[in-house]
C-alpha cells in the first residue's frame, strides 16, 4: 500500500536536491526497497522507517537510522518528507520519535545527522530538537553538479534525556 506514495515523493526531483539518491525510482525497485527495509537491523544495515499520518495511516515521508563509523553506540540518522506534509510539524514529531527509540531502545550514546547548508529547513528543524552543530566540512561531498558542503549536527543520550525530563516537568 506504501508504494505509490513512496515513489511519489521519492521520485520528486526537489525533495531529492538534499538527499543521496536521485529521483529516478521504478515499481519494481521500490518494491525491492520496501521489502529489504523489512529485514532491515538498525545498527547494522542501517532502517528507514515509514511516517505515516495517524488519522489515515498515509505515507509520507520516512526516516533513517543506521550505524556511524561502525559503532554500536552511534547512529547517523536523517528524514524525508513529501512536500505537501512540510512545514506542518510532522517531521519534528517523527524525528523527536526517532532519537527517542535511538536512546531508549537501541541504547546509543551518540546520534549525528549530516545536512547540507543549503537546506535552511532541516537545519532549523536539528536545532529546534537541541542537535548541536560540530562541523562545516567545506565542499564534503558531490551533489551530481557540483562539491557542497555540510554540517554535522549531534546530540548525545544524557543531553536527550534532560530535554526530555524538562519537557515531561513543563507538561
Amino acid at each position: 500500500d506504501d508504494l505509490a506514495p513512496f515513489l511519489s515523493y521519492r521520485n520528486d526531483p526537489e525533495l531529492s536536491r538534499y538527499q543521496d539518491w536521485t529521483p529516478n525510482f521504478n515499481e519494481e525497485e521500490g518494491q525491492a526497497f520496501i521489502h529489504q527495509m523489512q529485514h532491515a537491523a538498525p545498527l547494522s544495515d542501517g532502517l528507514k522507517i515509514a511516517i505515516e499520518l495517524t488519522a489515515n495511516g498515509i505515507l509520507v515521508g520516512d526516516l533513517y537510522i543506521g550505524p556511524h563509523r561502525n559503532s554500536r553506540n552511534q547512529a547517523t540518522i536523517g528524514y524525508t518528507l513529501a512536500q505537501p506534509y512540510q512545514r506542518s510539524g510532522y517531521a519534528s514529531e517523527a524525528v523527536r520519535g526517532l532519537l527517542t527509540y535511538g536512546f531508549t531502545i537501541l541504547g546509543l550514546h551518540r546520534v549525528i545527522a549530516e545536512v547540507d547548508p543549503r537546506n535552511t529547513a532541516s537545519v532549523v528543524l536539528l536545532e529546534r530538537l537541541s542537535m548541536r552543530r560540530e562541523a562545516h566540512h567545506l565542499q564534503a561531498y558531490w551533489d551530481g553538479s557540483s562539491w557542497t558542503d555540510e554540517y554535522v549536527y549531534a546530540i548525545l543520550a544524557q543531553e536527550w534525556r534532560r530535554i526530555m525530563e524538562t519537557q515531561h516537568a513543563q507538561t
